[in-house]
């Protein structure tokens, strides 16, 4: 069997193999990697502020072997928060009047993947497969193609591909895109981001589609598919449950007393609709007046790129409207959103999901969005929760039991957080078993086989 060579922005090391804070993705990756032996590359999280990376810091554990290497001030500043944050991932996600394109910060972004290809190729045999791991690494098949790698090279995008009409107002979407044809499988979210891809390659005329799932650009031929991606449902599942004695999610059931708790936990972004969501909260409550003081809103959102001005701006936005909607609405005995702005461990995140009576994610664009499916996997079988999910979240596409709403439609998530609320017993659980079965069948694991399995073929 060949082995992993597994490349990502990051590399979440844990302290101790299988520990509680490690998600889905990292526990799959990690165990084909240990299936198969192999590498796992990527940024050490580190800045060296001498002005060059030292050499890469390699540990073994078990079968992974872990390189990290270290970046500069202006190698992250550029790469990172410059062309990847502030050009790549507005325009994924259909922001256009967010992006922000930089000839200094493009040029870095190229330079960094240059420089991940020239410290990766000595680690590579000859029968190794490759797989490099988003938007942040989009060039670095063509940067090791360069170098004479002919390894099967995959690549995952984790977060939306646009349509011709928004990747082209970037001034260097050609060059991404011949970056991806570099790869010998493209791996998306959903079959509409395969479409928006192949749709911006003939646009473009750089390519065409020219059977299912099989490209072909200049004189590469390659493959692209739609691989959604999943959780360790079953162990998350139990995990929910086991979390009900944890001392911090009884204690929140205690403070919640008999009111409903809706839940959202999103990463601080402005794809995610938060502020469209505490709208919908407080319009419901407003028309709802026999839900008020019996029903309480949980969202927690860590901080997230701080150092980019608009996340920054969003943090102080977000902050101020749960402040004004309580301000509004709340009273001596009730506080009707409670706005945590900082990370939950996993045990208790996942006590949380159980405790809701509704998972409420609405992004505005998301790739697939693995909140959704958590909450899923956390319920209790005999009185479980109800899913309200944005249309434009990938994970839209499989979770056929949950109530999907337009993020942008204030009233009409209002209206789904009522119905969601007044479910019968019975279409709640009907609902979420559809969703359970499809989870259990499709999950993380299978996943990460698929994909390797198509690259390998």
């Amino acid at each position: 069997m060949s082995r992993l060579v597994v490349v990502s922005n990051r590399v979440p090391v844990q302290e101790k193999k299988g520990a509680a804070s490690a998600g889905g993705l990292a526990v799959a990756l990690e165990a084909a990697l240990e299936k198969r032996g192999g590498i796992w590359m990527g940024w050490s999280g580190r800045i060296n502020e001498e002005g060059e990376p030292g050499p890469l810091s390699i540990e073994q554990r078990g079968n992974i072997t872990y390189a990290l290497t270290d970046l500069t001030s202006k190698d992250v500043d550029e790469y990172y928060f410059g062309f990847a944050n502030r050009m790549l991932w507005p325009i994924c996600h259909y922001r256009l009047d967010l992006a922000e394109y930089g000839r200094t910060e493009m040029a870095g972004y190229f330079r960094v993947n240059r420089f991940f290809a020239h410290r990766l190729a000595p680690l590579i045999k000859p029968d190794d497969i490759i797989w490099v791991h988003d938007y942040h690494l989009i060039p670095l098949a063509a940067e090791l193609r360069r170098m004479g790698i002919k390894n099967k090279i995959g690549f995952f995008l984790h977060i939306p591909w646009p349509p011709a009409d928004v990747l082209f107002a970037m001034p260097v979407h050609e060059e991404i895109m011949r970056g991806l044809a570099a790869y010998d499988l493209v791996g998306f979210q959903t079959d509409h981001d395969l479409e928006n891809f192949a749709g911006c390659l003939r646009r473009e005329e750089m390519g065409d589609m020219i059977d299912e799932g099989r490209f072909i650009a200049g004189e590469r031929t390659f493959r692209g598919g739609a691989y959604p991606i999943a959780i360790e449902t079953a162990a998350f599942a139990e995990f929910a449950r086991r979390a009900g004695s944890h001392s911090m999610v009884l204690k929140a059931q205690q403070s919640i007393e008999d009111r409903s708790l809706i839940i959202g936990v999103d990463r601080l972004d402005y794809s995610k609709g938060i502020t469209q969501r505490i709208d919908a909260f407080e319009h419901f409550v407003t028309n709802n007046p026999a839900h008020q003081r019996k029903v309480t809103y949980l969202q927690i959102t860590p901080k997230s790129r701080s150092e980019v001005p608009e996340y920054e701006a969003m943090q102080r936005m977000v902050a101020e409207q749960a402040g004004r909607v309580n301000g509004a609405l709340g009273t001596v005995d009730w506080v009707p959103i409670r706005y945590i702005n900082r990370s939950v461990s996993r045990p208790v995140l996942a006590g949380l999901y159980r405790l809701a009576k509704v998972g409420l994610v609405t992004p505005l664009r998301d790739g697939m969005n693995l909140v959704a499916k958590e909450y899923v996997a956390a319920q209790d079988p005999d009185d479980p929760g109800v899913l309200v999910l944005s249309r434009f979240a990938g994970a839209a596409r499989e979770l056929n039991g949950a109530l999907l709403v337009n993020p942008y439609d204030i009233v009409g998530t209002s209206n789904a957080l009522a119905r969601g609320l007044n479910m019968p017993l019975d279409e709640r659980r009907d609902r979420w078993r559809r969703m359970m079965n499809h989870l259990l069948e499709h999950d993380v694991s299978r996943w990460c086989d698929d994909f390797l399995g198509d690259l390998a073929a």
